[in-house]
């Protein structure tokens, strides 16, 4: 089977998901939902609790 010679290269698009915004976007939300847990240990009830 022949290979080509030239590999085309891909570029991303400027909008949309992508894997690297969806893992950073994760991220965040993990560490905002551990400094939730925190704020609701430290406060000794939920927020949502008034």
């Amino acid at each position: 089977m022949l290979e080509p010679k030239i590999v085309p290269k891909r570029k991303l698009p400027r909008y949309g998901f992508h894997n690297h915004i969806e893992k950073l976007n994760g991220r965040f939300a993990m560490m905002g939902f551990i400094a939730l847990v925190v704020l609701e240990i430290y406060l000794g009830h939920g927020l949502l609790v008034w």
